[in-house]
């Protein structure tokens, strides 16, 4: 926990504090409302129920499982993927941090869940499943997921229609999670790399975007490339074998492809400053360290800010760039990078989205926190009562709450209004929630 004093007197102190540990376990319980299939008996969300059961491969292979993206209900496999690579870095990591919140069996399990589906989707050595349902099918829906009746095609890459990118940070999830389940489940973790490795090498031996492969994607999740993937998932395999051949993939690639020219930056479409710090820890060459520290700096005294302090990088799901940068930064720290300095900046973004930039903006947390996320399934009453589109433009609150849900965010100015429409500040996805998630969870292990 980290305790803000501030003098009102010669003889008194006021204190205001940020549950970090509650934070960690708050944001798992918002994994756990996104989850599609059929729900475990251990499930902590009892509003939702078992959902998209019939979801399929082109032929009828199994593709139930895995997460709904954001307020709605398409499984978009290439946030996914980013998703769950992100959760198990902060696991691999900072595992000492979910401990002591009592959140560790419950962060494997967000993982496992989204791993198990991976596994499921890959269907032969150069096939996977990256999309379940259609955009425009989907968000002319508003209601719960169990009640979808819409068509819910799949769609997939092979090696006449590649996704590198795709496969890559797909095979960088399985990876890491291998890593996660080492000795937890070894046999669960030899799989996971097997999968893993095969992954990797369809991406490399069939290049291309996923986007121009399963083009449904293109208004959602548009690719801009598939070279930073190809180093990260290299970087991953490496850090989960230990197998030389890996590392060598990645610095060679990595040189090849001119990264270190790249703009820094990370995010569901952008590794670079991720292989960065990966390669920064597993080559221990001083280039890396440079480069990483560039962007961190320019991130520190360059980037736009707003009045009140938040790393502005972009108006859609700007608390999940400023999220994204202070995992960045508190990574570059634990490299011996102007450590204080870096973890004391990255914490004020993580203090911005709990409450310092005028109320929370994590909902069911903290002071004054959303209670309209831009979230169908959240908003619906119980069943049988209806729920559609009428559902989302009245004005109450959402019926259930989506506990540890990072909202969008505030404009440049730190304006935010807490209205369902607003899907630019109110929107809550998986990928939002992801480096907040890690990032908190280094705060929880550093003790703040």
């Amino acid at each position: 926990m980290r305790v803000f004093f501030c003098l009102l007197s010669a003889l008194a102190l006021c204190q205001a504090a940020y549950d970090y540990k509650n934070g960690l376990s708050n944001t798992l319980l918002f994994y756990a409302a996104q989850r599609s299939g059929k729900l475990p008996d251990d499930h902590k969300v009892t509003w939702r129920k078992d959902s998209a059961l019939n979801d399929q491969g082109q032929n009828g292979q199994d593709l139930t499982g895995g997460y709904y993206d954001a307020g709605d209900f398409v499984k978009f496999g290439f946030p996914m993927a980013y998703t769950a690579t992100v959760l198990a870095w902060g696991l691999v990591d900072y595992e000492a941090g979910y401990t002591s919140a009592g959140a560790l069996d419950d962060g494997r399990k967000a993982v496992k869940w989204a791993t198990d589906y991976f596994t499921k989707a890959h269907t032969t050595p150069t096939e996977f499943y990256g999309q379940v349902g259609r955009g425009d099918f989907d968000h002319s829906y508003w209601g719960r997921p169990e009640d979808m009746t819409m068509s819910r095609p799949a769609f997939k890459i092979d090696a006449s229609n590649p996704g590198s990118d795709l496969a890559t940070e797909t095979a960088a999830a399985l990876a890491a999670t291998s890593i996660v389940y080492k000795t937890v489940d070894p046999s669960y973790s030899n799989n996971l790399i097997t999968h893993a490795k095969q992954l990797f090498d369809f991406a490399n031996n069939y290049r291309g975007k996923y986007s121009d492969s399963i083009t449904d994607a293109r208004s959602y999740y548009s690719s801009s490339d598939y070279r930073d993937e190809l180093v990260w998932a290299a970087a991953w395999l490496y850090r989960a074998t230990n197998d030389s051949t890996y590392l060598n993939n990645a610095e060679s690639l990595y040189n090849q492809f001119g990264l270190q020219d790249w703009k820094g930056g990370f995010s569901w479409d952008a590794k670079v400053s991720g292989v960065q710090l990966l390669l920064a820890k597993l080559a221990n060459k001083q280039q890396y360290k440079d480069e990483i520290q560039g962007y961190v700096d320019y991130l520190v005294y360059t980037q736009q800010k707003t009045p009140k302090g938040l790393v502005f990088i972009d108006e859609w799901g700007s608390l999940r760039h400023a999220s994204n940068a202070a995992l960045v930064i508190l990574q570059a720290a634990d490299l011996g990078l102007s450590a204080d300095t870096y973890r004391q900046f990255a914490a004020k973004q993580i203090d911005y989205a709990l409450g310092d930039g005028g109320r929370s903006k994590v909902v069911g947390f903290g002071n004054n926190p959303p209670t309209h996320p831009h979230h169908a399934s959240s908003s619906c009453p119980p069943a049988p009562a209806v729920c559609d589109w009428s559902t989302s433009s009245s004005p109450g609150p959402n019926v259930h709450v989506l506990s540890g849900a990072l909202v969008g965010g505030p404009d440049e100015n730190d304006s935010y209004a807490d209205d369902r429409s607003d899907y630019i500040q109110n929107e809550v996805a998986t990928d939002y929630n992801a480096g907040f998630q890690s990032a908190i969870s280094v705060l929880v292990t550093l003790g703040y």
